[in-house]
């Protein structure tokens, strides 16, 4: 009768411990490599074409209207807000984080007032994700470097 258990492979080979799976670290090494050899074209790559931007619809009611930036930390997130002021101009607010005095921007017309904040929550995506993709590249060439990849 079969318990079901079976010893690592290497308990199985005694002294002679030859593994026949490669090391996953080996890929990821692998991987960090072919990315360094051909960082133009990863960079082409990441870059979205302008047919990408999100086409501004403006709401039947721009006060209000408001997006939020991209990141990790509430505390450091921008926050764009329209609002109307009482002759109709349109002014929008940009906020960092929750309790910050806002940079106002306008007078203003309602479509120009959506229009700022959505064109402004693009770039803010776009430049973060080409933060987060910069922090990568840096993360994954100093992996290479600490592990003695240097003669890359």
């Amino acid at each position: 009768m079969e318990s079901g258990f079976r010893a690592p492979l290497s308990a199985q080979q005694g002294e002679n411990n030859i593994l026949s799976q490669s090391d996953p670290t080996d890929h990821a090494l692998a991987a960090i490599a072919s990315i360094l050899d051909h960082p133009e074209s990863r960079r082409e790559a990441e870059k979205p074409a302008v047919a990408d931007r999100p086409v501004t619809l403006v709401p039947e009611e721009a006060d209000g209207y408001s997006k939020v930036g991209p990141g990790p930390m509430a505390s450091i997130r921008f926050k764009w807000t329209v609002r109307r002021a009482d002759d109709d101009t349109y002014y929008v607010d940009e906020t960092i984080g929750e309790n910050s005095v806002p940079a106002i921007s306008g007078p203003m017309s309602k479509d120009a007032a959506v229009k700022l904040v959505d064109d402004r929550e693009y770039e803010a995506r776009q430049r973060f994700e080409e933060f987060k993709s910069e922090m990568a590249g840096r993360s994954a060439a100093a992996l290479v470097l600490h592990k003695g990849g240097s003669e890359f």
